[in-house]
């Protein structure tokens, strides 16, 4: 594990020890199963005809810093959602990504479509928070865990409704992800380990993956063409983040990636 995400990972785990002498997980989990019934987020990716965009709301990263200051979630979903994105990824981090709980809330609320919850799931307890705030899938870092912790959290997540994207940056990890037969698999053109950003890193795994299996590409994106050679290659998805959030239209950023080829001419 990288110094960052080794930083990240310990933090978090602190943080949720103490949510839950707060709010004990007998309890969350009360809130979760009486949670609106999930949306269905795999399925989003494959219904518009083409490769799909799930848009993140990112207020800020360890390498980007700030992101955007001074434009409320709610304005920024809506013009994800009326540009055409599939799925929305709500980073919920925060002493390094200064995102909450409160967000995917509030997306849930502003929002029809469906939520990932873009966060470093380490913990049970995080799996019941993730329903009860209204998520629809979460993500799963095979970096950050272990085989045992893998399996239980990917199983879990399942159980409770949640569909689970299984985040992988080279070929040691997809061999990992490949073993629990997930519905989806995530290639991170990002190195955690030093937070470099080589597009080339899904071209690279997306043929080992196996058939059956939805493929999202994140990091890096940020225009047309590059959606099209991703398509190209058998990707599903795209998640993009900062390149949306920087934009000074948001609904035309994500109307310009997610237009027909038709309408691009």
């Amino acid at each position: 594990m990288s110094d960052v995400l080794e930083r990240i990972v310990a933090q978090t785990r602190a943080e949720v020890a103490h949510r839950q002498a707060r709010v004990p997980l007998a309890e969350l989990a009360h809130a979760a199963r009486a949670a609106d019934q999930p949306r269905p987020f795999a399925t989003a990716l494959h219904g518009t005809g083409s490769i799909a965009l799930i848009a993140e709301h990112k207020r800020r990263s360890p390498s980007a810093g700030t992101i955007r200051e001074g434009v409320a979630l709610e304005d920024v979903v809506g013009a994800y959602e009326r540009g055409g994105a599939a799925a929305l990824s709500i980073l919920t981090e925060g002493p390094s990504f200064g995102g909450s709980l409160d967000d995917l809330r509030a997306a849930r609320t502003a929002s029809s479509l469906p939520l990932l919850r873009k966060d470093f799931i380490v913990e049970r307890y995080q799996l019941h928070e993730s329903r009860a705030a209204g998520a629809d899938a979460i993500l799963l870092i095979v970096s950050a865990l272990d085989a045992g912790e893998l399996h239980e959290l990917h199983s879990e997540a399942l159980a409770l409704g949640l569909e689970a994207l299984v985040e992988v940056h080279d070929r040691a990890e997809l061999t990992r992800a490949v073993q629990l037969e997930p519905r989806l698999i995530g290639i991170n053109n990002r190195d955690l380990r030093d937070l470099s950003v080589d597009v080339s890193r899904t071209r690279e795994l997306v043929t080992e993956v196996p058939p059956g299996t939805t493929v999202v590409s994140e990091s890096g994106i940020s225009r047309r063409s590059q959606l099209d050679e991703l398509a190209a290659l058998g990707v599903h998805a795209v998640l993009i983040g900062e390149a949306l959030m920087r934009a000074p239209d948001s609904e035309a950023a994500v109307a310009a990636l997610t237009a027909a080829p038709s309408a691009r001419r």
